[in-house]
């Protein structure tokens, strides 16, 4: 997103939370947290400069184990809140972070209209591909015959594609990453900090405790990163980001898939923000006196 507010000298201890973490060793939201907090370290981001939301689950506790601002929300609701923020005042880097079934089963219709708008903030979703706060049960992005308490005959649905889906609805910006490997999807991170845009990261995660197979070792196998595998890739090319996120060979492509800097955001294209940079919550909530009177007349 647009960095208006000054870069910063920062480190891991000023990210440091007081907060004890209620995760499962093992899990890949330990990886996440790592990534997150050194994109903002090398972007250059203070924990003042910065809006963590998110709704319920286990990824969705992170804003508590990050000393920056912070606000947990309704499940599925945090892209929605982070929108609102954003537009409120953009001079925060607001992102909003949750898991597979937060962001993907309760939020979809949400994400889906801001990255159509282009909001200018960045949305992780945090996928282990199943339902881990709830203990267990299959998720949105559960492969098709995963077996769990409420699908013990194997799903039946086809998972969600969050990669095809941004791409069709507009989001500016996708990249995808791995828990297992903090340092690349921290630099991913930070292209989707210091783009100008809706920036979509999907980061894929193990589940140690309800989906034990897709273990590190799993991943390795299953994944590869996409420049080392075509260095010829365009990520400005939809056709080409197309292409990748629907092919179907049972292995995940990790990198940058698409860029567009070219769209214009939804903040550039607001009357008010026209009128005047000041955010909303640096204006004056003064009304005058004749305000509704005229308001009421333009109606009548």
């Amino acid at each position: 997103m647009v960095i208006t507010q000054e870069r910063q000298k920062v480190t891991a201890k000023d990210f440091k939370s007081e907060q004890k973490s209620t995760w499962c060793p093992g899990c890949g939201d330990f990886g996440i947290q790592s990534a997150l907090q050194t994109a903002l370290i090398n972007a250059g981001i203070a924990p003042w400069q910065v809006l963590l939301v998110s709704g319920i689950g286990c990824g969705s506790k992170l804003p508590d184990y990050i000393n920056a601002n912070g606000y947990m929300t309704l499940h599925g609701r945090g892209t929605t809140i982070a929108c609102g923020a954003h537009l409120a005042n953009p001079k925060l880097v607001t992102i909003s972070i949750g898991g597979d079934g937060d962001s993907l089963g309760m939020g979809i219709s949400h994400a889906v209209h801001n990255m159509r708008r282009n909001m200018d903030i960045v949305q992780i979703i945090e996928n282990n591909e199943v339902y881990g706060l709830t203990k267990g049960q299959y998720s949105p992005t559960s492969k098709r015959g995963f077996r769990t308490t409420t699908s013990p005959e194997g799903a039946i649905e086809f998972a969600v594609n969050p990669l095809a889906i941004g791409l069709a609805a507009g989001a500016t910006f996708i990249g995808r990453g791995y828990s297992g490997e903090p340092k690349f999807t921290a630099d991913i991170i930070q292209q989707a900090l210091e783009h100008k845009g809706y920036a979509l990261v999907e980061v894929l995660q193990t589940c140690p405790s309800y989906n034990k197979l897709q273990n590190t070792d799993w991943y390795k196998a299953q994944s590869y990163k996409v420049l080392e595998e075509n260095p010829n890739y365009n990520c400005q090319d939809p056709l080409q980001a197309f292409e990748l996120a629907l092919k179907d060979d049972g292995r995940y492509p990790m990198g940058i898939l698409y860029k567009n800097d070219n769209r214009p955001t939804y903040i550039e294209q607001v009357p008010a923000y026209k009128e005047s940079q000041t955010p909303i919550i640096e204006r004056s909530l003064k009304i005058e006196a004749d305000f509704f009177a005229n308001l009421k007349n333009a109606y009548v």
